[in-house]
């Protein structure tokens, strides 16, 4: 399939971005061995990019990465087209056609993150970061089985009007969003980090609560003021 010469450069650099994605997750320890996943929306189109299935994160390239349909369907012909992709993209491509502000999303299986998950219990907020970055507790989604869109539709159920930029999908793991893919996988390093704050502050005792005016305030700052002119929040 032929596109239009921009939208044939904005898959380029969506196939770019979401290779070198990959090894974040394994350089801050949130995936093993093929587990995990980010993808990214291709400007412009109707289509993103994610990585193919059970491939090692050290063979991951560029050309090797699927381009897929808003429906979940791998576009013939394409780079990448002759392998299986991965077997979330049911649940990214649900995802991207029902939130159309998201442009990128991530799944891992980093470890504090999957315990909060597996007993099905929120993380409260209780430390600046969270309300910073998510504006709150993040939320627990329904269980969903991998095979179809069930998964995309819990994601997209709890998180649609909500701050967090990530869900707890119970028994599984954790899944973010973002404007684009290194703004998912933002999401779910600082998922990660105050997930284990969190459980290490429980165990050591009761956990002490932000009042929800100074968490508002903290995201609005975070969202509008923090970083670089253009790069706030993220």
């Amino acid at each position: 399939m032929e596109f239009a010469p921009e939208i044939e450069a904005a898959i380029a650099h969506v196939r770019d971005d979401v290779a070198r994605l990959h090894a974040e997750l394994t350089r801050y320890g949130l995936v093993v061995w093929t587990g995990g996943n980010v993808s990214g929306r291709v400007p412009g189109a109707e289509l993103f990019v994610i990585k193919p299935s059970g491939v090692a994160y050290d063979d991951l390239a560029p050309e090797n990465m699927i381009l897929c349909t808003l429906d979940g369907e791998v576009v013939p012909g394409s780079a990448g087209s002759d392998r299986h992709p991965s077997s979330d993209t049911a649940a990214h491509a649900y995802v991207y056609r029902n939130l159309p502000e998201v442009g990128g999303v991530v799944h891992t299986h980093s470890t504090f993150a999957v315990a909060w998950a597996a007993r099905g219990e929120e993380i409260p907020c209780v430390v600046t970061a969270m309300a910073d970055e998510f504006g709150g507790p993040v939320p627990v989604g329904p269980f969903a089985v991998i095979g179809d869109d069930s998964i995309g539709r819990g994601i997209v159920e709890t998180l649609r009007g909500h701050r967090s930029r990530a869900v707890l999908m119970r028994n599984h793991g954790p899944f973010t969003i973002g404007a684009d893919a290194a703004d998912a996988v933002k999401a779910a390093v600082m998922l990660e980090d105050v997930a284990r704050s969190v459980h290490y502050a429980r165990e050591a005792g009761p956990l002490v609560p932000i009042p929800q005016d100074a968490i508002d305030r903290l995201f609005d700052r975070y969202q509008k003021v923090y970083g670089q002119t253009g790069e706030a929040g993220r």
